[in-house]
């Protein structure tokens, strides 16, 4: 069987790797088709340090933003209540629904953090109440707030 050849890929490719991501190929794939379609370079030392770097560079970001999302759920996890008014019918049915529209423009205001809409979870909600939402941050922190429906 051939010796296989490392190279580092440049884009994408599907079944094979990341941009960034070091691959064991054959070597006549790499010289034929993946180094011609820029889409690769041979794993030399001076690219494999570069990769390092890169990694760890994206490896501090990610932190960053796991620190930044752990802030904002302190705040969010702060303010305890937030409440919506909605108008209120028969046996304290609300008329329509509140939405994840509805509570980010709320936490927006409240906190002055912008969250991203499809990012909330809400329960159907159809009748006063408490509720919990979920906020999902980042990969890994999820912020749980509570919801209070009040009439108008």
């Amino acid at each position: 069987m051939a010796k296989r050849t490392q190279v580092v890929l440049t884009k994408d490719v599907i079944k094979l790797g990341k941009n960034g991501d070091l691959v064991e190929v054959a070597p006549g794939y790499a010289r034929n088709y993946l180094i011609p379609q820029s889409i690769a370079v041979r794993a030399t030392p001076g690219i494999l340090r570069q990769v390092e770097r890169r990694r760890e560079e994206e490896r501090q970001r990610q932190l960053e933003l796991k620190q930044q999302a752990e802030a904002q759920k302190k705040a969010l996890e702060a303010v305890g209540v937030f409440k919506i008014a909605k108008q209120v019918g028969e046996e304290n049915a609300i008329f329509g629904t509140v939405t994840e529209k509805e509570l980010a423009e709320l936490i927006q205001q409240a906190t002055g953090q912008e969250v991203d809409r499809r990012e909330i979870t809400l329960p159907s909600i159809s009748k006063l109440g408490t509720y919990k939402a979920n906020i999902k941050l980042h990969s890994d922190v999820t912020a749980d707030v509570e919801v209070e429906v009040v009439s108008l």
